[in-house]
C-alpha cells in the first residue's frame, strides 16, 4: 500500500503545510550555495520505520539532496545508531528536516510499540493487528509502521470489508428480525468475496451470529475466561478476534485463550514518537 506515489502525496502535503511560502529563516540566514551533511541518529533504542518517507521529504524539497539509508525498515537499532546520512544544499536540508523527522519518529514509534506487543504473544497462535484508530491523513504510513514492527493490518477502510458492530445490530434488528435473519439478509447483497466480521459482547450472541455464516467474530471486552469459552463455542467455524482492554500487561493472557487475532488500537493512537535527531554540519561557501 505504501507506494512511492502515496509517499510523495503525503509528504508533499506535509511540506506544503510547514512551508507554504518557503522557509523564511533558511532563505534569510543560510547562503544559497552552502552545503551540509547531516546524520539521522537514534537517541534511543527502537525499530526502524519510514526511511523512504524520511528520504522523500528531502528529495521533494530539493532534488539535489541525496539521502543514504543505512538500515532497513523493520530492523532494530540501539541508541547512537546512524540510520541515514543526508548530503546536499543546506537550505533544503534545513527546510525538510522537521517533516522528515516528524514522520519517521511517528512511524518508528509505532513500529517499536508493535514489536513489543508481538514479542509478548510469541509462541501463541494470536496475531497482533491494528485498527482504524489512526491519524487522519496518515493511515497508510501508520499501517506500514505496524507491519514493520511485525504486526498485521485490519481492514484498511470502511470500503474494503464489513464489520458489523453493536450499533449496526441495533438498527438491523429494530424491526423485530432476529440477528441471524438480519445478517443473512444483508449479507445476500454483498459480493461473495467480501469478508464479514461481526462484533459481540456476550457469549449468548455467538451462536446466532455463527448461524448467519460470518467469517470473523470479534469478542469485544471479554474477560480471559469468557474468551476461552467464546473460542470453544466458535470451534473454528470463524476467525476469533479479541478486542478491547488490550495492553502490554494483558495481551499475553488474551493470546493464551486461543484467539486467532488480537486488535490493538493503542498501536496507532497511543504510540509515542521515537527520539531521533538530525545532527547537521553546515559548510560555508569557499571564499574568493
Amino acid at each position: 500500500m505504501l507506494t512511492p506515489a502515496v509517499i510523495d502525496r503525503v509528504v508533499a502535503a506535509a511540506l506544503a503545510e510547514d512551508a507554504p511560502w518557503g522557509d523564511l529563516t533558511s532563505s534569510a540566514f543560510i547562503p544559497d550555495d552552502a552545503t551540509a551533511r547531516a546524520e539521522l541518529v537514534a537517541r534511543e533504542a527502537g525499530v526502524a520505520s519510514g526511511l523512504a518517507v524520511f528520504a522523500a521529504a528531502f528529495r521533494l524539497t530539493d532534488p539535489a539532496i541525496t539521502v543514504t539509508v543505512l538500515i532497513e525498515d523493520g530492523a532494530p537499532f540501539a541508541p547512537g545508531t546512524v540510520l541515514a546520512v543526508v548530503d546536499g544544499p543546506a537550505r533544503g536540508i534545513l527546510t525538510a528536516e522537521r517533516i522528515g523527522l516528524n514522520l519517521m519518529q511517528r512511524m518508528s514509534g509505532i513500529a517499536t510499540l508493535t514489536a513489543r506487543y508481538v514479542a509478548e504473544v510469541a509462541h501463541t497462535r494470536a496475531r497482533i493487528v491494528d485498527t482504524r484508530k489512526t491519524t487522519p491523513g496518515l493511515r497508510v504510513l501508520e499501517r506500514q509502521a505496524v507491519r514493520d514492527g511485525g504486526g498485521h493490518n485490519h481492514r484498511f477502510s470502511l470500503s474494503d470489508a464489513v464489520m458489523v458492530k453493536d450499533n449496526h445490530l441495533a438498527v438491523l434488528t429494530a424491526g423485530g428480525a432476529s440477528v441471524t435473519e438480519a445478517l443473512r439478509t444483508a449479507m445476500s447483497t454483498l459480493p461473495h468475496t467480501t469478508h464479514v466480521e461481526v462484533e459481540v459482547d456476550r457469549l449468548d450472541q455467538i451462536e446466532p451470529v455463527l448461524a448467519a455464516g460470518v467469517d470473523t467474530i470479534m469478542l469485544d471486552n471479554f474477560s480471559p475466561d469468557d474468551l476461552r469459552r467464546g473460542v470453544a463455542l466458535i470451534a473454528g467455524r470463524a476467525v476469533a478476534e479479541a478486542s478491547g482492554g488490550v495492553t502490554l500487561e494483558t495481551v499475553r493472557a488474551i493470546a493464551e485463550t486461543g484467539v486467532d487475532v488480537i486488535s490493538v488500537g493503542a498501536l496507532t493512537h497511543s504510540a509515542r514518537a521515537l527520539d531521533l535527531g538530525l545532527d547537521i554540519r553546515i559548510s560555508a561557501p569557499d571564499a574568493g
